[in-house]
């Protein structure tokens, strides 16, 4: 929907609701015009119903005001006296019309100063929940999230079963373009294949203001542009759907590239402006090695039989030699062949090694019109080690469009600045000349910043090299704290990555745990409000 659309809707709501209460307002001694007026009327209703007026914010939060719109319904029924169960049910499955029937129907006085305390435990404990969930929903939507890290792409500075609290509020907090979804939910219901929201309506992409900007090599999260997938299950891909961009899958990768930047990959670093890119201290690239050794370099097990076999977490990172994670081996007496994602300096360690025959670095050259890179046509080669140079589009920018360029920039145009903010493009080639629905297009301006994102693990990760630019608008926020972190492939509390409990994400130097300083506030938390409710006179 438009803003103008959803302006005519607002005002049919007010509309709406000024006709089926405006008699409420009165027998509770205010003036009927009262009702009428926008904003003003649910601050004066707030007082009808004895709530507090800051509940008002709440109706106009999209998702919370799923919540809050049918509470409100209710309390005003409440308080003329129309309290039981299918007082409560007519109102909410009505969707707020029985209001019409108190309104006209009945002479029902206004209850002034009504006790808005729940009658039961049940009450007090659906209140309770509401209330939590709106809370969270709130937090979550424009302060902080938590997110867990399911892949190794950005080995070693986040790793697998590393729980996060990602920032919304850094980069400023998207406000929520779906406007009917299940709070607290992504886009699938647990347990289900089912959508955890309506596509239609949508709102406007709109963002608040961060104290921060995206700067070269922050590790960012962001909903994945080209998502479509209906059910995002790992390994099942079924169908596709334009899915609003705050449903889309969450990644996490390092921003190593920002808008009006010159990008180049040359043999899997990064070259920003012609000059290699400088990583902060606690980023490490990895690569793909194969490694030739005397002995395994994975512990063996025997199994009922006396057979040697690998362990069953062989294939998930359980090594004898540190941070070498393995993906394959081959040999039963040896030598033994490994294949292998390391880091240079783990690989450096492992050079002195007497076991190791020999270490070669996997490379992946460039060929021609590889169309499992980015930006793919004849005549141009590009792999994961060796890519562009291409221009980070920045807002305001003009960029020629041609034959040349238009692998790069087409998406941007039709999908990002296209139908997802509304408009429909289309663009079609006709021998060297290109049209946008029918008009020949010779330049673009970008509406938006871009990012190009992309994994530690150069030799295993999807990234950018794949799918491309990552708008802005995409953007979710800045990974800040590990306050979480556990090995899933060793059981129990053994697998609790302690030196990583309430560890921040950013920053230089070693890693340094805060687990102490968390569990001692929370220890002068609880102890404080133990005394201060001992000293509280009883009833």
């Amino acid at each position: 929907m438009t803003l103008t659309q959803w302006f005519i809707f607002f005002l049919i709501v007010q509309a709406v609701h000024f006709a089926g209460t405006w008699k409420l307002y009165v027998r509770a001694g205010r003036k009927a015009w009262e009702a009428g007026v926008p904003i003003y009327n649910a601050v004066v209703l707030m007082g009808i119903i004895n709530r507090p007026k800051w509940w008002t914010i709440l109706l106009f939060v999209p998702i919370v005001n799923l919540i809050m719109i049918p509470v409100v319904w209710v309390e005003t029924a409440r308080s003329f006296g129309f309290n039981s169960f299918k007082d409560t049910a007519l109102t909410v499955l009505t969707g707020g019309l029985y209001l019409y029937y108190i309104n006209y129907a009945t002479d029902a006085p206004h209850i002034k100063g009504r006790d808005i305390n729940p009658k039961s435990s049940s009450g007090e404990w659906t209140s309770s929940l509401l209330f939590a969930i709106v809370a969270a929903t709130i937090v979550h939507t424009y302060f902080m999230q938590p997110f867990v890290i399911p892949s190794s792409s950005l080995e070693k500075t986040l790793l697998v079963g590393d729980w996060l609290f990602v920032s919304k509020f850094h980069y400023g907090a998207r406000t929520p373009i779906t406007t009917v979804a299940t709070p607290m939910l992504h886009d699938t219901i647990y347990g289900t294949k089912t959508k955890s929201y309506l596509t239609k309506p949508q709102l406007p992409y709109f963002r608040l203001p961060g104290f921060q900007d995206i700067e070269r090599n922050d590790i960012v999260v962001f909903s994945w542009p080209v998502d479509t997938l209906v059910d995002i299950t790992p390994g099942n891909m079924r169908g596709s759907v334009r899915k609003p961009i705050d449903k889309k899958s969450n990644y996490v990768k390092r921003a190593v590239g920002v808008p009006g930047d010159s990008l180049e990959v040359r043999d899997g670093y990064v070259y920003i402006n012609g000059e290699k890119n400088d990583l902060p201290d606690r980023a490490r690239i990895q690569f793909s090695y194969t490694i030739v050794s005397k002995e395994l370099l994975v512990k063996r097990a025997q199994d009922a039989n006396g057979n040697y076999v690998f362990p069953s977490d062989l294939m998930n990172g359980r090594y004898e030699i540190s941070d070498i994670y393995l993906s394959g081996v081959q040999g039963d007496n040896g030598p033994y062949v490994h294949t292998a994602q390391a880091s240079e300096a783990s690989i450096e360690k492992l050079k002195n090694n007497s076991n190791i025959i020999s270490i070669e670095r996997t490379h992946y050259d460039a060929t021609e019109n590889n169309k499992a890179i980015f930006g793919a046509k004849p005549g141009r080669a590009s792999s994961v080690d060796n890519f562009g140079p291409i221009y980070i589009p920045e807002e305001g920018k003009t960029v020629a469009i041609n034959p040349e360029s238009l692998p790069y920039y087409k998406r941007i145009i039709e999908v990002y600045e296209g139908y997802e903010m509304g408009r429909e493009r289309d663009i079609t080639v006709n021998g060297n000349e290109i049209l946008m629905n029918g008009e020949r297009l010779t330049e673009y301006t970008f509406e938006q910043d871009y990012y190009w994102l992309m994994g530690d693990n150069r030799h295993n990760s999807q990234d950018a090299r794949a799918w491309g630019y990552v708008p802005f608008n995409h953007v979710v926020g800045k990974p800040v704290f590990v306050w979480f972190s556990k090995d899933a492939n060793v059981p129990g509390l053994a697998g609790i990555r302690w030196d990583r409990v309430f560890t921040t994400v950013g920053g230089d130097g070693p890693l340094v745990s805060y687990r102490y300083w968390f569990l001692g506030a929370l220890l002068l938390y609880i102890g404080w409000s133990f005394f201060r409710k001992k000293k509280q006179p009883k009833a």
